[in-house]
């Protein structure tokens, strides 16, 4: 029987020959070390996009779907405007960003608009639409 080595800790095993690992540790180290990279970069776009969301909430008061505000208000709060989950164009051309359900349109250089929940949106462009 010929002895392998395993790829997470280099001990000799016996056994199977195909057999890679001492054990589910070192099966679990193994894998882990090797997406811990790809892992940590998620976690960091996680983190920003869930902390670009929390800005957007905190700027539109209780109740309401939308609140006018500026660009270096947001940026001030720590916003990164080059993250976000998805975008919308809407039938006017103009483009939403959106960081899950909330979001924000340019006005231009200097003003924007803050919006919640962009299939409410949606449906109201539709029908201001008809």
């Amino acid at each position: 029987m010929d002895a392998n080595h395993c790829l997470a800790c280099g001990n000799i095993m016996r056994g199977r020959i195909d057999k890679k690992f001492c054990d589910d540790y070192c099966r679990n180290k193994f894998n882990n070390l090797r997406r811990m990279e790809t892992n940590s970069l998620i976690r960091k776009v996680n983190r920003i996009l869930q902390r670009n969301r929390s800005i957007l909430e905190a700027n539109i008061p209780n109740g309401e779907k939308m609140r006018r505000t500026t660009r270096l208000k947001l940026a001030d709060q720590g916003f990164r405007f080059n993250h976000f989950t998805h975008a919308h164009t809407n039938k006017k051309g103009q483009i939403y960003y959106y960081c899950y359900d909330y979001g924000w349109l340019a006005l231009d250089r200097e003003n924007c608009i803050v919006v919640k929940n962009r299939e409410n949106m949606v449906l109201q462009e539709q029908q201001s639409f008809d």
